[in-house]
This record gives C-alpha cells, sequence and structure tokens, in this order.
C-alpha cells in the first residue's frame, strides 16, 4: 500500500493537469461567412461578427482579453453563429446572395463598408440579429464587462420588445 501512495499521487496529478488543460483550451467557435448563411436559414440566432484586420492593435488586443474570457466564450457559442471577417480581405465574401468585392478605392472589402454603413474602424463588433435584420456596428475595443449587455440583449432576445437604452438601465452584469 505505501508503493501505492505515490503512483496514485502522481495519477492524481496527471488527471488533474489534463482536466485544467482542456478547459483552458476553450474557443470561441468561429464559422466560415458561407457557413454561418447556411446555418442562419436551419435554425435562428444572432450573427457576431468580428471585423478586424492584420494591422490593428486593438484588434489583436480584443482577441487576446475578449475572446478568451471563458464567460463570453461560453455566451458566444451558446447564443450565437460567430464568424472572423478581415475587412481587408481581397476575396469575394457572399452573403444573402449578394458578393461583395475587395474595393481598391478603399482598400478594404465591400462588405465590411456594407456591415459598418461606410464608416469602417476597426475592430467592429457586428451583430446581425436575425435574418431580416440589417447589421448593427459596436465600433472600438470592447471588454467583457462592455461586451455583455450588448451580447445578453441580442443573445436573450430582449431587442424584439424593448430598446437597448431601456434594456441596458435595468441591465445588472454578472461577468
Amino acid at each position: 500500500m505505501q508503493k501505492l501512495k505515490p503512483v496514485l499521487f502522481f495519477c492524481l496529478i496527471i488527471f488533474c493537469s489534463a482536466t485544467l488543460k482542456t478547459g483552458s483550451n476553450e474557443k470561441i467557435q468561429w464559422l466560415k461567412i458561407d457557413e454561418v448563411s447556411i446555418k442562419v436559414k436551419e435554425q435562428s440566432k444572432p450573427v457576431l461578427i468580428d471585423l478586424y484586420t492584420d494591422w490593428c492593435y486593438w484588434c489583436k488586443v480584443m482577441d487576446k482579453k475578449t475572446y478568451t474570457n471563458s464567460k463570453v466564450i461560453d455566451y458566444i457559442n451558446g447564443h450565437f453563429y460567430s464568424v472572423k471577417v478581415n475587412a481587408e480581405t481581397k476575396d469575394a465574401v457572399n452573403w444573402k446572395d449578394k458578393t461583395y468585392i475587395y474595393n481598391n478605392k478603399y482598400q478594404i472589402n465591400d462588405f465590411a463598408l456594407f456591415l459598418t454603413y461606410g464608416r469602417a474602424s476597426f475592430p467592429t463588433t457586428v451583430i446581425i440579429a436575425d435574418e431580416n435584420s440589417a447589421p448593427i456596428p459596436v465600433a472600438g475595443y470592447l471588454e467583457p464587462k462592455e461586451l455583455e449587455p450588448i451580447l445578453k440583449y441580442f443573445g436573450e432576445g430582449a431587442y424584439k420588445t424593448k430598446f437597448f437604452p431601456e434594456f441596458e438601465k435595468t441591465f445588472k452584469s454578472t461577468w
């Protein structure tokens, strides 16, 4: 029995570290834009688009601090279809039977201009509440506590019955 204790202790440490490692690797389930287009038609859920560029410092900070927060990850994965879109992609982007191409004049994809109503800044979190809704862009870096009311407003369907300022007055943060 005495010889088994170190072996059992070693096994316990291995098990615990494997469990901790698994939990910390949880990530947002980012989909491709064409996958989101299909999924929205199959099951209605709000869409969250992270509109970014490769050179954007605050985009990287948001990736590192906000989109790695476990509460943000759990909520987005449970309530949204999420997609990252590089505003400067030169690839064609298909959304709702329309193709958006790279715009040489503005040096970004027309899809980014569509999502931001021509006022692109980075990062921008874009919410599309349902298949028939227009994009709702929220420009700038958002910490988890700043993103929480926005996510819950759309994720819980409050947008269907009240305006955001009314929702925000009674909102209680839990993050």
